[in-house]
């Protein structure tokens, strides 16, 4: 005689519904961890896609460079396979020994301007004036008296032959001598006696009538 067993399911305990709960949690966290992870592996993506075009932006540009160097390259040989172009000759009335001497670099830089006009002598002076806080040799005096000159005053050097001026002594007399129109007149002794004094004037000359004006 066969004997039937019937099977029947046990209820869950306390211990079991723990057990599940810690499942449960165990899945969401791991649910959780996944959808991060593939966020991050999205966010590296599009990092890396930037990236990328960052690397061909920059390529680009230096692709650009090259070009542009290489270009630059080629105009310059081409600029040096053509004959050059003669210096422009300008004229140096100075000798070549005042040519070659240099000036150096402590002198004083003389602020006298001569353009035409000015009194030639009192030009000079102000210049030898102003010279004497550095001195310099008869070459240096040259050059930098002719730094005082412009305008007509600088034409009229240019003027000069070349290689005419040899001493600093020649060069101030030429200069005197072409623009001596431009000295102002002594005092004459007959200024002095055209004073006159009227009636009822004090023997002591009034401040007006200086020696250098006149009585009508």
């Amino acid at each position: 005689m066969r004997t039937t067993r019937s099977s029947s399911v046990a209820p869950l305990t306390d211990e079991d519904a723990v057990s599940m709960t810690q499942v449960m949690d165990m899945m969401r966290t791991l649910q959780e961890n996944v959808a991060a992870s593939r966020s991050e592996q999205e966010r590296m993506h599009e990092t890396l896609v930037a990236s990328q075009a960052r690397n061909e932006e920059l390529n680009r540009i230096n692709e650009e460079l090259r070009k542009a160097l290489q270009e630059r390259k080629e105009c310059a040989v081409g600029d040096r396979s053509a004959p050059p172009s003669p210096p422009r000759s300008f004229p140096m009335p100075f000798s070549q020994e005042i040519m070659d001497s240099v000036v150096p670099a402590n002198t004083v830089a003389v602020k006298a301007s001569f353009t035409r006009v000015e009194d030639p002598e009192a030009h000079l002076t102000a210049f030898h004036t102003q010279m004497m806080l550095s001195g310099g040799s008869n070459a240096v005096y040259c050059k930098v008296f002719m730094s005082t000159l412009s305008g007509t005053a600088l034409d009229w050097f240019v003027s000069i032959p070349t290689g005419h001026i040899t001493t600093f002594q020649q060069f101030s007399k030429m200069f005197v001598e072409q623009y001596i129109v431009n000295k102002a007149p002594p005092l004459v002794s007959y200024d002095l006696f055209d004073v006159r004094q009227y009636q009822g004037e004090s023997e002591q000359i009034r401040s007006s009538d200086s020696p250098f004006a006149r009585k009508k």
